[in-house]
């Protein structure tokens, strides 16, 4: 080889080797980068420590941030105070690995306005620590695309998520032993609750809910929601496992709900609600539920086994009305004893409906007292009770025929097993007449009845 060469060689390989140099001096200078996003423990975090990690982590959270890029946690456990989320804050774990300890304050995690944020794959864990009013172990207040998934948020001293004026998504997370309500959302801009498991709440397991009347629209789906207790008391504001408050245009759709001290689905003053596909059981008061002040409902496709009322749409005088309860399956009920008070005139009525309403297509089967009733006094208008299967309850349908009461259709039913009548008139809870189906019974201008098939 000649010497010209050796030195182009030799000029070459320092070039290199510089080049090299340079390259592990900036990556020493650099914070770590990993497929998921910057890796915390470059910013002294250290997980599996002792020590509270609150200043370190939120160094990480907001120069991750600033960079755009996201944060990630290994696997360990972090023991952490209130840490806050900026635009863009993004934090992801390894499910099942990477746990934050809550040692004490007004939340572990609170955004305020920040946009684009998003948490997966983290464990949180509340340590039964008791939380301010009103606050989540989550907390966030304002901000678009909000994305919570895939984790895991228990021991919660207060609420579980607490949403205010939030689009986003919640899905997939797994929520436990939650002293108030697994997800609260107020005033949301467009959102989804989907896909979690909720398992021991003491107020509400999913809460919509408006600080007026007004269009929601949040989707909630296909959640599994079990042991939801009505820890403090109440007539029906606890116990549920979807309440709908205020909110219009709520989708309630193919969850599965068992075990709860009041409702499964409850909306009070929630027009346009669909409550649809449901899987129900174990409910010991109303299942599915439309009250007070709202205007169109409709409860079709569910099935509920174990309640004390299958479906309520009510409070005419206040303003409820106008419904379609279709195609339910309802059996199984039970007589009806809310926390605290002895059973009422209601027990185990399939479905209770009042006004501008279509009640079609149903099954009830075990009623202890109605299978269907149509109004309260003088509060019924324009119900229609078609093509229902209703068998072994103690009347079939009952009417309310009391003066000023409206106008009732009752035809093309199969109506059997049913000792008390296949169709009766009432006066509130009092039945005042006999089988109205039957030839040379009693007749009111306002009850029409005919083509039913009633088997004694």
């Amino acid at each position: 080889m000649d010497l010209n060469r050796r030195h182009l060689i030799g000029a070459s390989a320092a070039g290199v080797a510089g080049a090299l140099a340079v390259r592990a001096d900036a990556a020493r200078a650099a914070p770590l980068t990993s497929l998921l996003g910057r890796d915390a423990t470059q910013y002294g975090v250290r997980p599996g420590s002792g020590e509270d990690q609150t200043r370190a982590l939120q160094r990480a959270i907001d120069e991750a941030a600033r960079a755009q890029m996201p944060l990630a946690l290994p696997p360990g456990v972090y023991r952490t105070g209130l840490l806050r989320l900026q635009n863009g804050s993004q934090l992801i774990g390894v499910r099942g690995a990477t746990k934050l300890v809550f040692t004490g304050g007004a939340s572990a995690i609170q955004s305020d306005g920040s946009d684009a944020i998003g948490l997966t794959g983290i464990r949180f864990d509340g340590g039964g620590i008791p939380l301010p009013t009103r606050r989540g172990l989550i907390h966030c207040l304002g901000g678009r695309d909000v994305r919570i998934t895939d984790c895991e948020i228990t021991g919660s001293g207060g609420s579980g998520i607490w949403l205010e004026q939030v689009s986003g998504d919640i899905s997939g997370n797994i929520f436990t032993n939650i002293a108030v309500t697994a997800v609260v959302s107020f005033d949301a801009k467009g959102l989804s609750v989907s896909r979690n498991t909720i398992i021991g709440t003491n107020d509400n397991g999913i809460e919509i809910l408006r600080t007026a009347v007004g269009d929601d629209g949040t989707l909630v789906a296909d959640n599994r929601i079990e042991d939801i207790k009505a820890g403090p008391g109440g007539s029906g504001q606890y116990g549920n496992a979807i309440n709908a408050f205020r909110a219009g245009n709520v989708i309630v759709r193919g969850n599965r709900i068992k075990n709860c001290d009041y409702s499964a689905v409850r909306g009070n003053s929630a027009s346009n609600i669909h409550i649809t596909d449901n899987s129900v059981s174990d409910v010991r008061e109303v299942a599915l539920y439309s009250e007070f002040s709202f205007e169109a409902a409709v409860i079709a496709n569910n099935t509920v086994d174990g309640a004390a009322v299958g479906v309520s749409v009510c409070n005419f005088n206040e303003g409820g009305r106008i419904a379609v309860v279709q195609g339910n399956i309802i059996r199984n009920l039970i007589p009806k004893r809310p926390i605290g008070t002895a059973p009422d005139d209601d027990a185990g009525v399939g479905i209770y409906v009042e006004a501008d309403s279509s009640v079609t297509g149903n099954v009830i089967e075990n009623a202890p007292s109605y299978g269907i009733v149509a109004g309260w006094g003088k509060y019924l208008r324009d119900v229609v009770i078609s093509g229902n299967v209703i068998r072994k309850a103690l009347a079939g349908v009952g009417i309310s025929v009391v003066p000023g009461a409206g106008t009732a259709l009752v035809n093309n039913n199969m109506i059997s097993e049913t000792p008390r009548g296949a169709v009766v008139g009432l006066d509130h809870a009092r039945v005042v007449t006999g089988d109205l189906s039957a030839d040379g019974a009693q007749r009111f201008a306002q009850v029409v009845i005919g083509g039913n098939a009633v088997r004694r």
